[in-house]
């Protein structure tokens, strides 16, 4: 059960979870249609954009729901019981529409004003920007080749990280010596999508690679995250990773939910081969579930209650402490760690049946598994909060 908060008892609240609902019921039965196809089909990724599913964290000045954290989780974890892949392009999307929030008031309401406006995108700075000017317009010149391109397929809009090159050809660099990186905002029609996305699990979120060449980009398209926001309120107040690593523990935890609920009913009914009971009968099998089931309430409360302190900390003004940022990538990496321990868990007891194709159950180990990859959850997360609870001087420019 989710922690109760005044952000999870609001109106806004009940009406997110009550959208989730309904798009988890339009995508029930489809997953291995999105796995086939290795990107959401265009009338799912339409579906959730109309729902306002896109749009969880864009800022209210430009029409989003400005949602607080506790609910973009638990929103995105109730995709997530239905199809990972589509939770995992939801995430996405939110959170490549929080660059609306540092962009100029105008080109943010150009770019991301529209109800129904589908986004994807990369912060790794994976390409170079150049001043460059255009029909009079001060603008950037684009190029660079970016991985994880997830729901780019699906998207009107694409941001990417640059550095910014200055005019020896060398990145610019900030007074710590840090590099100037940017956040810039392409139109689909200026990238070029490669299909190289064949994985070993959340094979339908089109997660390939994508190109730019030499696009022409205005200034105002562009805006860097680590800079302040534009607007200063506690969700742009809220760490952009932070935000990240929640939204991929929602899928890990939601894929967890689910895999627990199919095994549980499964094993009422599945008769291993030699036996004369049911699998549910097994000592093993009930200690397994009650582990499981203390193991992701646990891992669940754990990060919400650190999701809700970090809330209450954004509603001051300036940055988060850097004590909640950690303690926010720590539930998180550890939610996604403990949801893939128990689906392996799950996935093995459940014996022979579970390997084939029309097993949920094996397509939630390799989902779930893939989730652990990522490098705001994974085991480099130990090490960086590790050092700070050291006290051991750590860089914590991405945390």
């Amino acid at each position: 059960m989710p922690i109760a908060t005044e952000s999870t008892r609001s109106p806004q609240h009940r009406e997110l979870m009550q959208a989730a609902s309904r798009a988890a019921l339009s995508l029930s039965g489809r997953s291995r249609e999105i796995e086939a196809q290795r990107w959401l089909p265009q009338d799912i990724a339409d579906m959730l954009a109309e729902a306002g599913l896109y749009r969880l964290l864009t800022p209210a000045a430009h029409g989003g729901h400005e949602a607080p954290p506790a609910s973009f989780y638990l929103v995105i974890e109730q995709l997530a019981r239905a199809d990972a892949a589509a939770a995992w392009c939801c995430f996405i999307a939110c959170t490549s529409s929080v660059l609306a929030a540092y962009l100029p008031e105008a080109s943010a309401q150009a770019l991301f004003g529209h109800p129904h406006i589908k986004t994807a995108g990369v912060f790794a700075p994976r390409g170079r920007a150049v001043h460059a000017e255009q029909g009079g317009v001060a603008g950037l010149r684009i190029s660079g080749r970016w991985a994880w391109g997830s729901g780019a397929r699906n998207a009107d809009l694409v941001s990417a990280g640059c550095l910014l090159i200055g005019d020896d050809g060398k990145p610019v660099l900030l007074d710590d010596g840090a590099p100037r990186v940017l956040s810039v905002v392409l139109a689909r029609s200026q990238v070029h999508l490669l299909d190289n996305w064949d994985a070993f699990g959340l094979c339908g979120t089109g997660s390939g690679e994508f190109e730019v060449r030499d696009a022409f980009v205005p200034l105002a398209h562009s805006a860097s995250l680590f800079d302040g926001p534009r607007i200063n309120t506690p969700l742009y107040r809220f760490p952009v990773f932070g935000l990240l690593a929640i939204a991929i523990a929602a899928v890990a935890t939601g894929i967890a939910r689910e895999t627990l609920a199919t095994f549980i009913g499964d094993a009422a009914r599945s008769v291993p081969q030699a036996s004369l009971k049911p699998l549910s009968s097994k000592a093993t099998v009930q200690e397994a579930v009650a582990r499981a089931e203390a193991a992701l309430q646990a891992a669940r409360c754990y990060l919400l209650a650190s999701v809700d302190a970090a809330w209450r900390a954004a509603q001051q003004p300036g940055a988060l402490p850097v004590d909640k940022r950690r303690d926010l990538r720590l539930a998180a990496t550890h939610a996604v760690q403990t949801s893939a321990e128990l689906v392996t868990r799950l996935y093995t007891l459940a014996g022979g049946g579970a390997v084939f194709a029309a097993s949920p159950l094996q397509r939630a180990l390799r989902n779930v598994q893939v989730a652990t990859q990522h490098m705001m959850v994974n085991d480099a997360t130990y090490e960086l909060t590790g050092r700070l609870l050291l006290g051991v001087p750590t860089q914590t420019h991405t945390l």
